[in-house]
């Protein structure tokens, strides 16, 4: 059964998998060539590995993708399944993936290490780049369009900013600033 995915927004998959006791450098290589490989596919936008926080636990693989489709095209290759048919050596089952679009990302994130996660204040300081401009916007506009919007009931306005603003913010800025300030939230994702 094909499906077609047509949708322009960063994808991001989070896979865990826990390696064979005693194949865990294995498993980090075979993850790293499957990072090299996946460079070569359209919409690649970086990868990462979390080891486990203890011996005997699932590692992480995030990979983020410039759309669903491309990630689509990913998993369908011949590159995914070559590497994937390798890994199977060096590790207990399937992994089990979720994905993320980019602001699930900012507030769920996935079971990381504390180490590896962003601190609340830098989370705090990018969602208020792309909320504090959006309110101002909403705010101006609704008066300058619509002079008897000021004269609506205080409730009334503040929820119609505040769809205005959640709507945007979740299809139009956050995945632009999700994937502008990821060095100033986690750091450079590493692919090699």
């Amino acid at each position: 059964m094909s499906e077609e995915v047509v949708d322009s927004t960063v994808v991001t998959r989070i896979a865990r998998r826990r390696a064979l006791p005693g194949h865990e450098h294995a498993y980090e290589e075979n993850v790293r060539e499957m990072f090299e490989r996946m460079k070569e596919h359209q919409g690649f936008a970086g990868a990462e590995i979390i080891p486990p926080e203890s011996p005997g636990c699932a590692y992480q693989v995030v990979v983020n993708f410039d759309s669903e489709a491309d990630l689509a095209a990913w998993d369908n290759s011949g590159d995914r399944r070559a590497i994937f048919a390798k890994m199977r050596d060096h590790a207990e089952g399937e992994p089990q993936h979720r994905r993320l679009n980019a602001l699930e990302e900012w507030f769920v994130g996935p079971s990381v290490p504390a180490t590896t996660k962003p601190p609340r204040w830098k989370t705090a300081i990018v969602t208020w780049m792309g909320i504090w401009p959006l309110a101002s916007l909403f705010i101006w506009l609704g008066g300058f369009w619509n002079p008897g919007f000021k004269n609506l009931p205080f409730l009334a306005t503040t929820a119609v900013n505040v769809a205005l603003i959640v709507l945007t913010m979740t299809f139009l800025v956050a995945p632009v600033l999700t994937k502008l300030m990821r060095p100033f939230l986690v750091g450079k994702p590493q692919t090699d």
